[in-house]
């Protein structure tokens, strides 16, 4: 009641404040004011809400399992616009699933949905902790949270809210945690143990794009390779191009590959390449201009085209990792076939990244001395076919498990 009154009150001075801010403003109304008739009224659906991109992709394989074993009608809610628009792309053709942009939490819209249509499950991807969705859908549906983790930057945070979390957490049926660790932390924060499962990430459920050897000699020959090391760093984040250009300066016969995590980005990574004075292209002037001459840098300045680079490196960096972020998908350049280079702060990967080095499928930098002595051991070893499948074949059957706990 608290938090519903607090936003009452606060809703004058946030418009107010958005009148001035056209961007904003159109975020919010297009998500509080929606129009619902595309919801087919009374039908039962499975409400499956995610955060962004990320969270779309990472739920491919559990969208086509959920409408492959439970032939049922499936709600997406996707708070980001890039993550709507990524979930229309995907699946807006398809007739048993209906997209929405998630309406902020909002008391009175998310009541019209849940009365409207009849939920059976809301799965809520990660730690999406909303308290009005949670009510709302508990008192008419079970609660799955999926792919559940707790960062040791927000865990912090969480256990300041421990006695209002509590109370939310107690609403929520299953909890299918990414780890041990994320799993005794969900339980400290107040989740009743017998409900928490440790189950593994989703990220190996991800059904990735297989290149055949014409496509990437193609591609290759669009980027102007003409025979040289492929460097590529993917998902890079602020203060880590300054690094990797670094780095490259030490590498002979290679060119280097720049793939920033966000395009606003790619104006600053521009100025720091001219600053070395190497030669580059962006990718979007290479695809409209044809095939590539011979430069130094590509930087790709669009976005869903990272695992077609890194299908055709002969060395991947997973950015995210050699500043506080806490690292991006280590598993996309392992499955093909890429020994993947990252730097000391794995936090939001750190299970994976225990595995990958166990079995010694990757190499964690700390500097930039390290990362040269890391490609240098890539160029004479590469990783084993049959270690990739053993990793990869430990870990699947995410989706398997939770369809489980969806039919229990």
């Amino acid at each position: 009641m608290f938090y519903n009154l607090l936003r009452l009150c606060l809703y004058p001075f946030i418009f107010l404040f958005l009148v001035f801010r056209p961007k904003k403003i159109k975020f919010v109304i297009s998500r509080i004011f929606q129009s619902l008739k595309k919801l087919k009224k009374n039908e039962k659906y499975i409400w499956l809400h995610c955060s962004s991109v990320g969270e779309i992709n990472l739920c491919d394989a559990l969208i086509k399992g959920i409408l492959l074993k439970k032939n049922e009608r499936l709600l997406i809610t996707i708070f980001t616009d890039t993550g709507y628009e990524t979930a229309i792309k995907k699946y807006g053709n398809n007739e048993k699933i209906d997209i929405l942009k998630f309406p902020l939490d909002d008391y009175f819209t998310i009541k019209r949905i849940v009365k409207l249509i009849k939920i059976k499950y809301l799965l809520i991807i990660e730690t999406e902790i909303w308290p009005n969705l949670i009510k709302l859908a508990s008192k008419r549906s079970k609660i799955i949270l999926v792919n559940g983790r707790i960062s040791n930057k927000s865990f912090p945070k969480y256990k300041k809210l421990k006695f209002i979390l509590r109370g939310l957490l107690n609403k929520i049926d299953i909890f299918c945690m990414q780890t041990e660790e994320d799993r005794k932390r969900i339980i400290y924060l107040g989740a009743n143990e017998n409900r928490v499962f440790s189950i593994g990430n989703l990220k190996f459920d991800i059904e990735f794009e297989n290149y055949s050897v014409d496509e990437k000699e193609r591609a290759k020959k669009k980027l102007g390779v003409e025979g040289r090391k492929v460097i590529v760093a993917g998902s890079t984040r602020e203060g880590e191009d300054e690094i990797l250009l670094e780095v490259y300066k030490n590498l002979e016969n290679s060119m280097l590959i720049l793939v920033p995590r966000h395009l606003d980005r790619v104006n600053k990574i521009e100025e720091l390449i001219k600053k070395e004075r190497y030669s580059y292209k962006k990718l979007s002037e290479i695809e409209e201009n044809g095939e590539n001459k011979k430069v130094d840098v590509i930087l790709v300045d669009k976005m869903g085209v990272l695992r077609k680079f890194y299908s055709i490196a002969d060395v991947a960096f997973v950015g995210g990792t050699m500043v506080n972020i806490g690292g991006h998908s280590l598993i996309e350049p392992l499955f093909y076939g890429k020994t993947p280079i990252f730097g000391p702060y794995i936090q939001n990967v750190i299970e994976i990244a225990k595995e990958i080095q166990h079995l010694n499928l990757g190499y964690k930098v700390e500097n930039i001395k390290e990362f040269i002595s890391a490609v240098e051991k890539i160029e004479k070893t590469r990783v084993s076919k049959e270690m990739i499948d053993l990793f990869f074949h430990q870990n699947r059957n995410i989706v398997e498990n939770i369809i489980k706990f969806m039919e229990e």
